[in-house]
């Protein structure tokens, strides 16, 4: 038996979708994993600007439950999920995916901004 073989990235598909009106992204592999190299670059170019600005958020928070901020966190999943679920028909699932992933960043997120707030001092004016 011989063992399992990545796809060949530079040959036509193998397999189509029964759908009539699926729309095809790229014509090879090759072209779609340099579109998702591309999209994950603007991914990531946001996500480093999404943290800079939790960063500066810790600014405006007095002890580490403002940190967490439990309330917003719900609001954050909220949202995402209501922005995925816009696109769930050409993806099912999606808005799972995405509070899914949600949840791990904001966790990162938080925790990187627990270390800053040590890094910060009250204002006593």
């Amino acid at each position: 038996m011989n063992p399992p073989q990545e796809p060949a990235i530079h040959t036509p598909p193998v397999r189509r979708f029964k759908d009539p009106d699926y729309v095809e992204v790229a014509p090879t592999l090759a072209a779609l994993r340099q579109r998702i190299d591309t999209l994950d670059e603007q991914i990531i170019g946001l996500l480093a600007q999404r943290a800079l600005c939790v960063r500066d958020a810790t600014r405006f928070k007095r002890d580490a439950f403002q940190v967490a901020a439990p309330a917003r966190q719900a609001e954050v999943f909220a949202r995402v999920r209501a922005l995925a679920a816009q696109h769930e028909a050409a993806f099912p699932g999606l808005p799972d995916i995405i509070e899914s992933a949600y949840r791990t960043l904001v966790a990162g997120y938080i925790a990187g901004e627990g270390n800053f707030f040590h890094d910060t001092e009250l204002i006593t004016a």
